[in-house]
């Protein structure tokens, strides 16, 4: 089959002589075997960064027309620029496998991906098989998202990111999600068509920063939450049920004290009373509010990313 793998970069210009070092081994590793096609690529998306990565993807293309390179025409988040590159590779491959440009996704669980779709599926999803390297607030706060996404009613893999192989009909099929909110963890389950997990153990990033500090990772983890799920905002209202029940209750209770001749002293009870449904309210409206938001966005119809540059064999493109 012919492959491509793509690979989202945001200023990565210290990883990326370290990346295509062992994307190219893979790869020519993977054609010797007859795994893949010789006109299999490694697609480099650049989101718009602010150093010199854009400039090695166009030396590495220069040099080895194993590597193409597709260049935003500004930064759009990793997601969109993930789906540029998906994009592309829907109208040029067989299949196509994404990962991180830091490569702590094992690039050896690929070879166990193309097994599985030569077995029949379409999408493979490359699962971690622990997460003993994770500090423990990261490990809980990774695995606590999940498991309320799910319970929220989001499909998504457990312990899953971005790392996963698709079939040139699942990639056509994700090509039908139209949202400008892109989650792709949660769209790419709501595809269909048989699937499987590879499971492989990441590694430590080998250069360069994290491009997740924690804002930005509660930010995403928001983000899915509310691209996936409407279920925040009954929760809203099944408090509000709730409140309103507890309510008639107490007022049953003053109204006795009342006629009973006692005197009800509740003063702090009825400031924090205040503050509290004052505090849930405003958290009401911003939860409704983000969905009004996302609804404005989504009406709105704007492009998820626009190319500037795409280089491939047909040479480059504007």
């Amino acid at each position: 089959m012919k492959l491509f793998i793509v690979v989202p970069c945001y200023n990565e210009e210290e990883v990326l002589p370290e990346t295509s070092s062992r994307l190219q081994e893979k790869m020519q590793f993977l054609m010797q075997n007859q795994q893949i096609s010789e006109d299999s690529h490694v697609v480099f998306v650049d989101d718009g960064s602010k150093d010199r990565t854009w400039i090695m993807i166009e030396e590495l293309h220069h040099r080895n027309s194993l590597f193409s390179g597709i260049k935003l025409s500004k930064n759009r988040g990793h997601q969109n620029a993930l789906l540029a590159g998906l994009n592309f590779a829907a109208e040029h491959a067989d299949a196509a496998v994404s990962m991180d440009a830091d490569l702590q996704d094992d690039i050896n669980a690929v070879d166990e991906m193309i097994k599985k779709y030569n077995e029949g599926c379409d999408i493979v999803y490359g699962v971690r098989s622990t997460r003993d390297k994770d500090t423990f607030f990261k490990k809980f706060t990774a695995e606590t998202f999940y498991k309320v996404l799910r319970r929220l009613g989001g499909e998504i893999i457990y312990n899953h990111a971005d790392y996963r192989l698709m079939s040139k009909r699942a990639l056509k099929g994700l090509a039908e999600f139209k949202e400008v909110n892109l989650f792709l963890r949660g769209i790419v389950p709501m595809i269909g068509y048989k699937s499987d997990t590879v499971a492989y153990e990441r590694g430590e990033r080998f250069a360069g920063e994290s491009k997740y500090p924690l804002k930005k990772m509660l930010s995403f983890a928001f983000e899915g939450i509310t691209s996936l799920s409407i279920k925040p905002v009954r929760l809203i209202f099944d408090f509000g049920v709730a409140i309103s029940g507890i309510s008639v209750i107490v007022l049953l209770y003053f109204l006795a004290q009342y006629f009973m001749g006692n005197t009800v002293s509740g003063w702090t009870s009825l400031i924090m009373s205040i503050w509290l449904l004052g505090g849930f309210q405003l958290m009401a409206i911003g939860i409704i509010g983000e969905y009004i938001g996302k609804v404005y966005l989504e009406t709105k119809a704007r492009p998820r990313f626009i190319n500037e540059v795409i280089l491939n064999n047909d040479g480059e493109s504007k």
